[in-house]
């Protein structure tokens, strides 16, 4: 993969953060994300996305309403970047390995007395029928671009997930995550210094997000967790500079979409 050679400098870096909190997210709602769709089933992926953590936060807030050129695009860059050294958080691993899930149906069809499916669109009356057939508008139709029935593959209530935060905000005892804003407790588990360590090959046990790893970074070897909006790496070997935090060991200067800036707006 193409690699960006930043320049280096003889002099030590600023770390940005200087201590790391390692906190336990348990699940006081079935958690949902929609990481991958097969056929009419929906599935969660069993961690926790650091881009989902930093809404639920309260770090980064998106308009209610997005017009322009900003309908139907991701705001993660503009919204996150400017958390470069500020904060910043890993996505959330499961504690025991790995997380349990439950499946849930669900029907979004017309709770009207009778109704039938047509092209993209649902009817709730019959005589709409026969006015569709002559080319008159009906007077029930209503588009249906989005599932109407399926199954939902849920983070199950009771699971525990840890991940490292880093920067000095107050952290709440809850949050909502997810698409239905589930109820998650945060619970402060232990703080650690952090300590660079010279440039060698470490191998990283916690989650990364791949759009925020150093460009300059060489990655020897990973495991991949394919999902919206940015792929996940586990069991990452590198080789470059690196952050000791505990018994963990990172990718040194890490930051919400590489440390980006917002793009111009000329």
């Amino acid at each position: 993969m193409p690699q960006l050679d930043l320049p280096l400098s003889s002099s030590t870096p600023d770390m940005g953060f200087q201590t790391a909190q390692l906190i336990e997210l348990w699940c006081a709602e079935p958690v949902f994300f929609a990481s991958r769709e097969l056929s009419d089933t929906y599935y969660t992926e069993g961690v926790i996305g650091n881009y989902a953590l930093a809404y639920a936060l309260g770090w980064a807030r998106s308009p209610y309403r997005l017009l322009g050129t900003d309908t139907g695009r991701p705001r993660y860059l503009e919204d996150l970047s400017p958390l470069a050294n500020q904060c910043y958080i890993l996505p959330a691993w499961p504690v025991e390995g790995a997380a349990s899930f439950r499946f849930e149906r669900f029907n979004a069809l017309s709770d009207s007395y009778w109704y039938t499916m047509t092209n993209n669109r649902v009817a709730t009356a019959r005589e709409d029928l026969p006015l569709k057939r002559t080319g008159k508008k009906p007077n029930t139709f209503r588009p249906s671009n989005f599932p109407q029935t399926g199954r939902l593959r849920v983070i199950e209530r009771g699971n525990r997930f840890r991940t490292l935060v880093f920067g000095d905000r107050p952290l709440p005892e809850y949050i909502r995550v997810g698409k239905f804003m589930s109820k998650v407790r945060v619970d402060l588990v232990q703080t650690w210094p952090i300590t660079e360590l010279e440039e060698g090959i470490y191998r990283c046990s916690a989650y990364l997000n791949v759009a925020d790893i150093p460009f300059n970074l060489e990655m020897l070897s990973f495991d991949l967790i394919s999902m919206p909006p940015a792929s996940l790496l586990k069991n990452l070997q590198f080789r470059g500079v690196a952050w000791q935090i505990g018994d963990f060991i990172l990718p040194a200067h890490l930051n919400f979409c590489g440390g980006q800036h917002e793009p111009s707006q000329n």
